[in-house]
Protein backbone atom coordinates (compact mmCIF):
# COMPACT_ATOMS: atom_id res chain seq x y z
CA UNK A 1 0.00 0.00 0.00
CA UNK A 2 1.41 3.38 -1.00
CA UNK A 3 1.35 6.72 0.80
CA UNK A 4 0.69 10.21 -0.51
CA UNK A 5 2.29 13.19 1.24
CA UNK A 6 0.66 16.60 1.39
CA UNK A 7 3.50 19.12 1.44
CA UNK A 8 6.97 19.05 -0.10
CA UNK A 9 9.20 20.89 2.36
CA UNK A 10 11.94 19.57 4.63
CA UNK A 11 9.40 17.96 6.96
CA UNK A 12 7.97 15.97 4.06
CA UNK A 13 11.42 14.76 3.05
CA UNK A 14 12.05 13.51 6.60
CA UNK A 15 8.75 11.63 6.49
CA UNK A 16 9.80 10.13 3.15
CA UNK A 17 12.95 8.80 4.84
CA UNK A 18 10.84 7.28 7.63
CA UNK A 19 8.51 5.58 5.16
CA UNK A 20 11.51 4.32 3.22
CA UNK A 21 12.96 2.87 6.44
CA UNK A 22 9.60 1.12 6.94
CA UNK A 23 9.81 -0.17 3.35
CA UNK A 24 6.66 1.74 2.43
CA UNK A 25 6.20 3.31 -0.99
CA UNK A 26 5.42 7.01 -1.57
CA UNK A 27 3.17 7.37 -4.63
CA UNK A 28 3.56 11.14 -4.85
CA UNK A 29 3.16 14.61 -3.38
CA UNK A 30 0.22 16.99 -3.18
CA UNK A 31 1.03 20.68 -2.88
CA UNK A 32 -0.91 23.88 -3.53
CA UNK A 33 2.11 26.12 -4.08
CA UNK A 34 5.01 24.09 -5.50
CA UNK A 35 4.89 22.51 -8.92
CA UNK A 36 8.31 20.86 -9.16
CA UNK A 37 8.99 17.74 -7.12
CA UNK A 38 12.07 17.79 -4.85
CA UNK A 39 12.52 14.07 -5.56
CA UNK A 40 13.01 13.17 -9.21
CA UNK A 41 11.44 9.73 -8.84
CA UNK A 42 8.37 10.91 -6.89
CA UNK A 43 5.79 12.89 -8.90
CA UNK A 44 3.51 15.75 -7.94
CA UNK A 45 -0.02 14.40 -8.21
CA UNK A 46 -1.88 17.70 -7.97
CA UNK A 47 -3.30 20.15 -5.44
CA UNK A 48 -5.70 19.73 -2.53
CA UNK A 49 -8.48 20.92 -4.84
CA UNK A 50 -7.91 17.79 -6.94
CA UNK A 51 -8.35 15.23 -4.16
CA UNK A 52 -11.28 13.46 -5.83
CA UNK A 53 -9.25 12.85 -9.00
CA UNK A 54 -6.25 11.67 -6.96
CA UNK A 55 -8.44 9.31 -4.92
CA UNK A 56 -9.79 7.81 -8.14
CA UNK A 57 -6.24 7.19 -9.37
CA UNK A 58 -4.90 5.89 -6.04
CA UNK A 59 -7.92 4.42 -4.21
CA UNK A 60 -5.88 2.33 -1.76
CA UNK A 61 -3.33 4.98 -0.78
CA UNK A 62 -3.03 6.49 2.67
CA UNK A 63 -2.41 10.19 3.19
CA UNK A 64 -0.06 11.97 5.60
CA UNK A 65 -0.14 15.75 5.98
CA UNK A 66 3.59 16.47 5.96
CA UNK A 67 3.45 20.00 7.35
CA UNK A 68 5.14 21.06 10.58
CA UNK A 69 2.81 23.95 11.46
CA UNK A 70 0.02 22.73 13.73
CA UNK A 71 -2.42 25.35 12.48
CA UNK A 72 -1.78 24.66 8.80
CA UNK A 73 -1.75 20.88 9.32
CA UNK A 74 -5.19 21.04 10.97
CA UNK A 75 -6.54 23.28 8.19
CA UNK A 76 -5.40 20.81 5.53
CA UNK A 77 -6.74 17.79 7.44
CA UNK A 78 -10.14 19.49 7.80
CA UNK A 79 -10.20 20.11 4.04
CA UNK A 80 -9.22 16.53 3.20
CA UNK A 81 -11.73 15.12 5.67
CA UNK A 82 -14.58 16.19 3.38
CA UNK A 83 -13.53 13.29 1.16
CA UNK A 84 -13.17 9.53 1.86
CA UNK A 85 -9.49 9.92 2.70
CA UNK A 86 -7.66 7.36 4.84
CA UNK A 87 -4.81 8.82 6.88
CA UNK A 88 -1.65 6.80 7.38
CA UNK A 89 1.12 6.90 9.95
CA UNK A 90 4.92 7.02 9.80
CA UNK A 91 6.91 5.44 12.64
CA UNK A 92 10.68 5.20 12.34
CA UNK A 93 12.09 1.77 13.19
CA UNK A 94 14.43 3.27 15.82
CA UNK A 95 11.49 4.61 17.87
CA UNK A 96 10.94 2.81 21.19
CA UNK A 97 7.24 2.39 21.93
CA UNK A 98 6.11 0.91 25.23
CA UNK A 99 3.14 -1.29 26.05
CA UNK A 100 -0.44 -0.02 25.91
CA UNK A 101 0.49 3.03 23.84
CA UNK A 102 -2.18 4.41 21.51
CA UNK A 103 -1.15 6.49 18.48
CA UNK A 104 -3.75 8.26 16.35
CA UNK A 105 -3.94 8.23 12.58
CA UNK A 106 -1.89 10.75 10.63
CA UNK A 107 0.79 10.94 13.31
CA UNK A 108 4.54 10.89 12.65
CA UNK A 109 7.07 9.33 15.03
CA UNK A 110 10.61 10.32 14.08
CA UNK A 111 13.98 8.63 14.72
CA UNK A 112 15.00 7.78 18.32
CA UNK A 113 11.71 8.87 19.87
CA UNK A 114 10.73 7.12 23.12
CA UNK A 115 7.07 6.71 24.12
CA UNK A 116 6.60 4.90 27.40
CA UNK A 117 3.82 2.69 28.68
CA UNK A 118 0.25 3.93 28.76
CA UNK A 119 0.79 7.10 26.75
CA UNK A 120 -2.01 8.28 24.45
CA UNK A 121 -0.97 10.13 21.29
CA UNK A 122 -3.72 11.90 19.36
CA UNK A 123 -4.27 12.22 15.62
CA UNK A 124 -1.87 14.14 13.34
CA UNK A 125 0.70 14.54 16.11
CA UNK A 126 4.40 15.08 15.37
CA UNK A 127 6.89 13.51 17.78
CA UNK A 128 10.10 14.94 16.42
CA UNK A 129 13.62 13.55 16.53
CA UNK A 130 14.75 12.06 19.87
CA UNK A 131 11.96 13.55 21.97
CA UNK A 132 10.63 11.49 24.89
CA UNK A 133 7.07 11.04 26.10
CA UNK A 134 6.87 9.22 29.39
CA UNK A 135 4.23 6.98 30.97
CA UNK A 136 0.54 7.96 30.90
CA UNK A 137 1.12 11.21 29.02
CA UNK A 138 -1.85 12.45 26.98
CA UNK A 139 -1.15 14.40 23.79
CA UNK A 140 -4.21 15.75 22.05
CA UNK A 141 -4.64 16.13 18.28
CA UNK A 142 -2.23 18.26 16.20
CA UNK A 143 0.42 18.55 18.92
CA UNK A 144 4.08 18.97 17.93
CA UNK A 145 6.81 17.88 20.35
CA UNK A 146 10.04 19.30 18.95
CA UNK A 147 13.44 17.55 18.70
CA UNK A 148 15.03 16.70 22.01
CA UNK A 149 12.08 17.83 24.15
CA UNK A 150 11.19 15.68 27.17
CA UNK A 151 7.84 15.12 28.85
CA UNK A 152 7.86 13.39 32.24
CA UNK A 153 5.05 11.07 33.30
CA UNK A 154 1.36 12.03 33.36
CA UNK A 155 1.79 15.23 31.34
CA UNK A 156 -1.20 16.45 29.32
CA UNK A 157 -0.67 18.60 26.23
CA UNK A 158 -3.67 20.34 24.66
CA UNK A 159 -4.50 20.31 20.97
CA UNK A 160 -2.37 22.37 18.53
CA UNK A 161 0.28 23.04 21.17
CA UNK A 162 3.99 22.98 20.35
CA UNK A 163 6.69 22.13 22.87
CA UNK A 164 9.91 23.71 21.62
CA UNK A 165 13.26 22.09 20.91
CA UNK A 166 15.06 20.91 24.04
CA UNK A 167 12.25 21.92 26.42
CA UNK A 168 11.50 19.87 29.55
CA UNK A 169 8.17 19.34 31.30
CA UNK A 170 8.03 17.86 34.81
CA UNK A 171 5.56 15.18 35.83
CA UNK A 172 1.84 15.84 36.13
CA UNK A 173 1.84 19.16 34.25
CA UNK A 174 -1.09 20.27 32.09
CA UNK A 175 -0.42 22.53 29.11
CA UNK A 176 -3.42 24.14 27.46
CA UNK A 177 -4.41 24.11 23.80
CA UNK A 178 -2.71 26.29 21.16
CA UNK A 179 0.17 27.19 23.47
CA UNK A 180 3.81 27.48 22.42
CA UNK A 181 6.51 26.41 24.86
CA UNK A 182 9.79 28.05 23.89
CA UNK A 183 13.03 26.28 23.08
CA UNK A 184 14.89 25.11 26.17
CA UNK A 185 12.07 26.06 28.54
CA UNK A 186 11.57 24.22 31.85
CA UNK A 187 7.86 23.79 32.56
CA UNK A 188 7.30 23.28 36.30
CA UNK A 189 3.76 24.73 36.59
CA UNK A 190 0.60 24.23 34.57
CA UNK A 191 0.28 26.52 31.55
CA UNK A 192 -3.02 27.90 30.20
CA UNK A 193 -4.10 27.81 26.59
CA UNK A 194 -3.20 30.39 23.93
CA UNK A 195 0.06 31.67 25.37
CA UNK A 196 3.76 31.70 24.57
CA UNK A 197 5.79 30.54 27.58
CA UNK A 198 9.58 30.80 27.78
CA UNK A 199 12.39 30.51 30.31
CA UNK A 200 13.34 28.31 33.23
CA UNK A 201 10.97 28.13 34.98
CA UNK A 202 8.67 28.77 32.01
CA UNK A 203 6.55 31.92 32.31
CA UNK A 204 4.00 33.56 30.07
CA UNK A 205 5.61 35.96 27.63
CA UNK A 206 2.50 36.89 25.64
CA UNK A 207 -1.00 35.82 24.70
CA UNK A 208 -1.69 34.28 21.30
CA UNK A 209 -4.72 35.97 19.76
Amino acid sequence: MSHILIGMGGHARVIMDILDAQEKKVAGFIDDHCFESPIETVPILGTTDQIEKILDAFPQSKFIVAVGSNVLRKRIVNKLSRYPVTFGMAVHPTAVIGSNVNIGSGSVIMPNVVINSGAAIGEHVILNTACTVDHECILHDFVHISPGAHLAGNVTVGSETQVGIGASVIQGIEIGAKTIVGAGACVVRDLPQNIVAVGCPARKMKTIM
